[in-house]
């Protein structure tokens, strides 16, 4: 079974330096029919403005993960780490027994664009945690690239949950495919472009939930990004 979830349905956010969509219910945004799916519990889509940011602000019990679309994303933590996001680059933040960080957009001039996931953890009370790899575009063109998974596995990032995720870069007409063991659910959320899932199209912003399905085929139907979460 899948199930479509429209960008247009998403929760919206906006500030003069923030325009911000939520899959699921986030801040003031609530909705009890998408509060998370499985151990996914956010997915926001966010455009910030040249020179505007989050301020610090902490966070505990949650796996975070921050996949930057265009522009470059600065985070500062409580842990000591200073970097710049680019395309390409997908950080993975622990905050276990609790973090502060800050994200701003890093540039005076050009807006950036990111997804910030976030996953509820194994268990409670983990230390806290950082890492940032880099994931070339070449790499996930026409296939699925695993990017986090529990233990690092196939050099992707650590994430402390029964949870990979994946990203693909497909052109029009390519095609991936996914194939989703007995008992195992998916979430798909298409980053830009367009495709087909199963021969359901899917746009840019829109997320699907996937249940009793053993394959998944993606194909590209415009220039595409898109992420598959493979959860428990």
């Amino acid at each position: 079974m899948i199930t479509l979830r429209h960008q247009e349905e998403r929760g919206v956010s906006r500030y003069d330096w923030l325009d911000s969509r939520h899959t699921f219910s986030f801040n003031q945004y609530y909705d009890p029919r998408h509060m998370d799916f499985r151990s996914l519990r956010v997915i926001n889509d966010d455009r910030v403005a040249p020179g505007g940011g989050f301020g610090a602000h902490g966070h505990r019990d949650m796996e975070i993960l921050t996949y930057v679309l265009d522009g470059q994303l600065e985070h500062k933590d409580s842990m000591g780490n200073g970097s710049v996001i680019s395309p390409g680059d997908v950080q993975r933040m622990s905050a276990g027994t609790g973090i502060t960080h800050s994200e701003y957009n890093h540039s005076r001039t050009a807006p950036v664009h990111f997804l910030q996931i976030w996953i509820v953890p194994e268990r409670k009370g983990l230390q806290p945690g950082y890492e940032q790899k880099r994931f070339p575009r070449q790499d996930m063109r026409g296939t699925l690239r695993r990017i986090a998974a529990p233990g690092g596995r196939d050099g992707a990032l650590i994430v402390h949950q029964d949870v990979s995720l994946y990203a693909a870069v497909l052109d029009p007409g390519q095609k991936a495919t996914h194939v989703l063991d007995a008992g195992r659910h998916a979430w798909v959320q298409v980053a830009r472009g367009s495709i087909t899932l199963n021969g359901i199209p899917v746009q840019a912003g829109d997320g699907a939930s996937v249940s009793e399905e053993p394959r998944l085929e993606f194909e590209g139907k415009e220039p595409a990004e898109v992420l598959l979460f493979d959860l428990a």
